[in-house]
């Protein structure tokens, strides 16, 4: 039976993987195993659950508020707010967990239910585990426990002043001020749509255009955001700004735009940040967390700096443990997922920009020439979908094609294949010494998965 948990919470096209009964079971037994953990002492644990503006958020919201209420919960509603905003209030508020429901950058008939722990931080894959355990036993009727009744139900609250508390907070933990700099926003008609603008405005950044941030329920990320980066461009070279950031539909990750519309990845903005914490002595252990994906350059940039880098797996989640188990500030993948551990306990998109806009306020440089502390060597990834992922391992064929593709690279580029942990695909990653090198590698490679795979 396959794990319903993915890297990031459980994720299927809602109304179809994921329905309203599925998050009406999953937030019973979260709110059993998450509540047992606690240590209530007697009282109601509060829950708080926000969303991202997808459509199908309307009913599994519901349904999640349902599952809670029902099984003793109190809840706080926030209503449409990032990832990391929710995770920061489920923080703030002394709740006993938090409910996300985003599928974050996948298209808007996506939808998910990501579980926070209390003080906001990601579940471990034990408690996860225990999650579904406790939802099949109920959905086969093996469970059976007796439910609240009376005044034992958990009561439903509106908590409206999330979004000015967490702007709040990100305004207030930055280094210094933005004033001087052009920005320009790109929400991805998401969660983050009217936060971003908020916050860069309110540390004295000059919002100069925005777009995808009219959210409908139905455009999230569609052709806008951090996966869809030909918008900001344009925008970028059009207002002259300084600054041009994207961010994805619950905004727990950031991209980047330099004046000249160049691509600002998330390796890149890691190494900007990275100097600019060790000049603020904040780089804890003078080291820094990425994962298996990360370009070369940005390897040999951290080690020309004196800079310590850890590898992880690929996943947030990975680098988040690493961060917390040794202690470490700043990680993230270039993916645009950056984490600073001082400020908050997931990847958050506009706090990641709005640390890029201090740093471009305090020095006074262009993106572009804060960005060049690295050189990014040509990096192909092609996504090959519909294929049986779980596979990826046991193909002698396919192991066969790796091999020789790292004979011919060498020590100038590397292969990395990883499926993917939400959607039915398999990654192909190829680093070369030139772009041509490197798209002829991939594209031989993701032919092999394609044969050899096959759904």
């Amino acid at each position: 039976m396959a794990r319903l948990f993915g890297t990031d919470g459980v994720r299927g096209v809602a109304n179809e993987g994921l329905t309203a009964e599925l998050a009406l079971g999953l937030s019973m037994a979260a709110a059993h195993v998450l509540g047992d953990a606690g240590g209530f002492g007697g009282r109601r644990p509060v829950a708080v659950v926000g969303r991202d503006p997808r459509a199908s958020g309307e009913f599994l919201e519901a349904a999640v508020i349902a599952g809670l209420a029902g099984s003793g919960v109190d809840v706080l509603r926030v209503g449409v707010l990032p990832t990391p905003a929710v995770a920061y209030l489920t923080g703030a508020l002394g709740a006993d967990f938090g409910v996300m429901l985003s599928a974050s950058h996948n298209a808007m008939p996506d939808n998910g239910i990501k579980f926070l722990a209390r003080g906001g931080h990601k579940l471990d894959d034990a408690i996860e585990d225990a999650i579904e355990a406790d939802y099949r036993g109920h959905s086969t009727g093996v469970l059976n426990r007796p439910r609240p009744t009376g005044g034992g139900v958990g009561r439903v609250h509106e908590y409206t002043e999330g979004f000015d508390k967490y702007v709040a907070h990100l305004v207030a933990v930055l280094p210094n001020r933005l004033d001087g700099v052009k920005v320009v926003i790109d929400g991805a008609h998401g969660a983050a749509a009217r936060v971003a603008p908020e916050a860069f405005a309110r540390a004295g950044a000059e919002v100069v255009f925005t777009l995808g941030a009219e959210p409908t329920g139905l455009n999230i990320n569609d052709g806008v955001g951090s996966t869809h980066l030909d918008g900001l461009k344009q925008a970028m070279r059009e207002h002259k700004a300084d600054l041009g950031i994207a961010l994805d539909g619950d905004a727990d990750r950031c991209l980047a735009a330099d004046a000249e519309g160049n691509e600002v990845d998330g390796d890149q903005i890691i190494a900007v940040l990275a100097l600019a914490m060790r000049e603020a002595g904040t780089l804890r252990r003078n080291t820094a967390v990425g994962t298996v994906m990360a370009n070369l350059g940005f390897k040999l940039a951290m080690q020309r700096e004196g800079i310590g880098l850890v590898e992880t797996a690929v996943g947030d989640r990975y680098v988040l443990e690493a961060m917390k188990e040794h202690g470490y500030a700043l990680g993230g993948e270039q993916s645009g997922h950056v984490i600073l551990l001082d400020h908050a306990t997931t990847g958050d998109g506009t706090l990641t920009g709005l640390m890029l806009g201090a740093r471009l306020a305090a020095t006074k440089q262009p993106l572009a020439e804060l960005a060049a502390v690295m050189t990014r060597l040509p990096q192909l990834l092609i996504n090959v979908k519909d294929v049986d992922k779980s596979r990826v391992n046991e193909s002698a064929e396919l192991a066969a094609a790796v091999k020789e593709a790292e004979q011919e690279l060498g020590s100038s580029g590397r292969v990395l294949l990883r499926p993917s942990g939400t959607e039915p695909l398999v990654r192909v990653m190829v680093e070369a010494a030139d772009q041509a090198q490197a798209k002829a590698v991939a594209e031989r490679l993701a032919g092999v998965v394609r044969e050899q795979l096959a759904s």
